[in-house]
């Protein structure tokens, strides 16, 4: 489509009415720097969207005249920028075109108490309220499928994300990671005012962030005090410097596995905002559910796509199943099955065609362990106490670290309790019944009684749900999906959504 400017919004609504494509928003005050680039060629490169890209400063988020009237202005250079790096229509409206004088319409929004009233709104009072009132206004004009924003700004990307919610708009946020400059700052409109010494005070600043950040993941632990001692040292005048919640944005506690170190620091007479996330270990996708759900296959489809390590919990249970029923070794015997345990080896190698193939005691059991000799006898076996706490603990070594999506029936209530994205994964009956059949089929090109394999699962689901040691249930923060009349990959997509929105990119790049 042809470029086109928009400086009105009459001109804007004309325009949006003679479109059906969906739209890529990407809001900015102008002076477009690098981290404007990557938004705006990140929304082009990631659909075929119309993007659009607004330029306005908002005199509401500024509760300091002069800062207002300073604010850096190049919107000849800003419309250069845009469209080179995938801007289809810039939309450049006045203050008076955005709050006409006496239009009782427009719609004054308080953003939300609890998330602005930590950080940049401890003495940026009203600030929010201009953000929210001001992106409020421009989605309704704009009416976006996609709405495109930094993680620089964590503080009001979370109050935006409310916004959304409460006022129940069908638009889907999309994230980018901090963008950083050749010396490590935050890229920012506003660095274009410091002086050479006042850039290498938020140099400094950033770089005792990442300091802190290393040391956190060594230790697991941070002082705040020290670090904040440490920085006024260097003659940096800190505003804010928290360790906080990244949802919530209160106070971290031990049990946290991701939290964020954020601050402000005045440079000169620019202020400036800086953050690390904080882990422990790397995120984790626990995805439970019955019998026939799809979980396999949506799983391995995950961890494929975000390059996760795919643990396949049922897997263990199957491949243990197989071998006490080959070794005829009677598991109902306490002694003798701990015996057994103390020698037995599951692993999962990668194998020619890029799947992962399950091995026992260095036999390879991935075909086998799909029999419906194993499906008949896995419930009874893995709901023996002493086999259900060797494969618990086994699986939570191999997820220590992180960076897995593991799929069973107990993996976000027992396995990995603490998991950041919980999912249960279920689908009728009939849906489950049909699915299984034409695997089985698939497999061993032979015809299954579908009524029978009905009742298979039923019964499973039956002992699943009701054995004494982690039966299956949703989690409380759990998710959950019904997966009837949805492929696998539309089933996947909407799982990693759910990452997305729950991790941060800067967190999933790390």
């Amino acid at each position: 489509m042809n470029k086109i400017i928009l400086k009105k919004t009459k001109e804007l609504e004309n325009w949006r009415q003679n479109i059906k494509d969906e739209i890529n928003f990407i809001p900015t005050m102008g002076n477009l720097h690098d981290g404007h680039k990557k938004l705006i060629s990140t929304a082009k490169n990631s659909n075929f969207n119309i993007n659009l890209v607004s330029i306005f400063i908002n005199p509401l988020q500024f509760d300091n005249k002069a800062d207002l009237e300073n604010y850096p202005k190049s919107i000849d250079n800003d419309i250069t920028i845009a469209f080179s790096n995938g801007a289809d229509v810039i939309f450049i409206p006045s203050t008076v075109d955005i709050y006409p004088p006496n239009d009782n319409n427009i719609e004054y929004i308080k953003a939300s108490e609890e998330l602005s009233s930590a950080l940049c709104g401890l003495k940026r009072t009203g600030h929010f309220d201009g953000v929210c009132t001001v992106v409020y206004r421009l989605l309704n004009l704009v009416k976006p499928k996609n709405l495109y924003l930094g993680e620089k700004d964590w503080q009001q990307l979370l109050i935006l994300k409310n916004l959304i919610s409460e006022k129940k708009l069908n638009i889907n946020i999309q994230s980018i990671p901090t963008q950083r400059d050749f010396d490590g700052i935050p890229l920012s409109s506003r660095n274009i005012r410091l002086s050479k010494n006042e850039r290498q005070l938020i140099r400094l600043f950033s770089n005792e962030l990442f300091l802190a950040k290393k040391h956190f993941k060594q230790e697991k632990t941070m002082n705040l005090k020290k670090i904040i001692k440490k920085i006024e040292s260097k003659n940096i005048l800190i505003e804010y410097l928290e360790h906080l919640h990244p949802y919530s944005l209160q106070k971290a506690t031990l049990k946290d596995n991701i939290s964020i170190l954020a601050g402000a620091i005045k440079c000169g007479e620019t202020r400036l905002i800086d953050h690390v996330f904080l882990m422990k270990r790397s995120p984790i996708i626990a995805i439970d559910g019955p019998a026939g759900s799809g979980k396999s296959t949506v799983t391995k489809l995950i961890a494929k796509k975000l390059k996760l390590l795919y643990l396949d919990t049922g897997a263990m249970y199957r491949a243990l199943s197989w071998f006490l029923i080959r070794e005829n070794i009677n598991y109902q015997k306490e002694n003798e099955l701990n015996k057994i345990l103390r020698d037995i080896s599951i692993v999962f190698k990668s194998n020619a065609n890029a799947n992962q193939d399950v091995f026992i005691n260095d036999y390879c059991v991935t075909k086998e362990i799909r029999s419906q000799e194993i499906s008949s006898i896995v419930s009874k076996i893995s709901s023996i106490k002493e086999i259900r706490e060797y494969l618990v603990e086994e699986q939570r070594k191999i997820g220590e670290s992180g960076g897995l999506v593991a799929e069973g029936r107990d993996v976000g209530t027992t396995v990995f309790p603490d998991a950041e994205l919980k999912i249960f994964l279920t689908a009728s009956i009939d849906e489950r019944a049909k699915r299984r059949k034409t695997d089985l089929e698939n497999k061993d090109s032979k015809l299954i009684d579908f009524n029978q394999l009905k009742e298979l699962i039923k019964k499973r689901d039956f002992e699943d749900s009701n054995r004494e040691i982690s039966p299956l249930r949703k989690a409380k923060d759990a998710i959950e999906l019904i997966t009837d009349g949805y492929s696998i990959n539309e089933v996947a997509d909407r799982i990693i959504d759910f990452y997305n929105e729950t991790i941060p990119k800067e967190v999933q790049n790390q």
